[in-house]
């Protein structure tokens, strides 16, 4: 808020300014409407000469356009224009996040109910929440409806708040670009909000069970009867085995061991090197003692060559689940393998700093702190049972 003295152009009561939107004042006195802006580090007030909230915005973006906060250029720029920009700085992202992205893209060009052609500029945000709200767009194409029984009449699934939030953040992206470029002086995306979405229920395997795991990967039988006659099948899943063992006694995801190769282990620096793509980001682990002897092992096989794979198995989602479901044991993912690593650890009394270094955080452990510290005063109040 502020205040004016009295001049001989200003109203005899005096009042004060109150910013009402970006670049936007209000006089109090006479309710008049000021732009507000800097040139060249120059700060300019301009009368609007309205009472009129919608007639001031107008006039504020003309004010702006003639200062050069619009390039001219660019203020004809359509939204397919727009997109192909976008799709031109996906290059940066990983792969993983570049699919993700097109797949948004996807959906908006297959469920925009207007031109393409139309200029950035004339999107309003209630045009963009009316999209986010269609029923094409939200509904979850992955899921099929329920046949209707009855009189009960169906809904189709909706997709979930973590997707609802992927199309927030494509739409805060896209028109992010255009408010880069200067097409546009504000993002129509710019008061979108994102949902809440609900804390999921992590599954994560004990100790025991990680070991059950992998030994039951390394070799199981599976018996059939025909006519009388019982027939056995004996199945290996080593690659599987080796990748989910790793995972589990280093600590790490699918993303750093599909990017491991033999060079990155330095048995005798006895350090590991590893690289996430996503953050684009290295850091390095201790070859810990619990792992050593499965490293040793696949050096001895020739599985760890100078620039080859150290694991034949990217994603070991179809083998975990198998297991999971032959042993009765709850569905257990990929990631919840990097938990069980960090629950034995806390357990073991390693300190949330030194966790986040082995996990690549640059935080000092504040995430893990925030994440794991029940498990620390759990442990600790199970300790302090032990002294009767």
């Amino acid at each position: 808020m502020l205040s004016r003295m009295t001049t001989a152009t200003t109203p005899r009561r005096a009042g004060q300014f109150r910013k009402v939107g970006e670049n936007l004042y209000r006089y109090s006195s006479n309710e008049i409407y000021y732009a507000v802006f800097r040139v060249n580090g120059k700060l300019i007030w301009k009368s609007l000469e309205t009472e009129d909230r919608e007639l001031a915005k107008r006039k504020l973006k003309e004010e702006l356009e003639k200062h050069g906060r619009v390039n001219g250029a660019l203020r004809g720029m359509t939204l397919q224009e727009l997109i192909t920009s976008y799709e031109n700085q996906l290059a940066q992202f990983d792969q993983r996040t570049q699919d993700n992205k097109k797949s948004v893209l996807k959906k908006f060009r297959a469920t925009w109910n207007k031109s393409f052609d139309i200029p950035v500029r004339s999107i309003t945000p209630a045009d963009l929440q009316l999209w986010l709200n269609k029923e094409d767009v939200m509904r979850n194409s992955k899921i099929k409806a329920p046949k209707p029984r009855g009189n009960y009449d169906a809904s189709p699934a909706r997709v979930s708040k973590w997707t609802y939030n992927q199309y927030v953040r494509f739409l805060k992206h896209l028109f992010g670009i255009a408010l880069d470029a200067r097409a546009i002086l504000d993002s129509p995306a710019a008061g979108l909000k994102p949902k809440t979405p609900e804390q999921p229920i992590r599954q994560t395997p004990s100790w025991e069970a990680f070991q059950a795991i992998v030994e039951h990967l390394r070799g199981y039988e599976l018996a059939t009867e025909r006519k009388g006659k019982r027939f056995v099948m004996h199945f290996e899943h080593d690659d599987s085995a080796d990748l989910l063992e790793f995972m589990g006694l280093a600590g790490v995801g699918t993303a750093e061991c599909a990017n491991l190769r033999g060079e990155h282990i330095d048995f005798d620096a006895k350090r590991i090197a590893l690289y996430r793509s996503k953050t684009d980001t290295g850091y390095t682990i201790p070859i810990f003692p619990q792992l050593s002897p499965l490293l040793e092992k696949l050096k001895s096989s020739g599985g760890i060559q100078v620039g080859q794979p150290v694991f034949r198995v990217q994603d070991p989602k179809k083998a975990l689940t198998a297991a999971c479901r032959r042993l009765k044991l709850p569905h257990f993912s990929s990631r919840s393998l990097r938990r069980c690593f960090i629950t034995r650890a806390i357990e073991k009394g390693v300190d949330f700093k030194t966790l986040a270094s082995w996990q690549g955080h640059r935080d000092g452990g504040v995430l893990i702190a925030k994440t794991y510290s029940h498990l620390r005063n759990e442990h600790s109040e199970n300790m302090a049972k032990k002294l009767t």
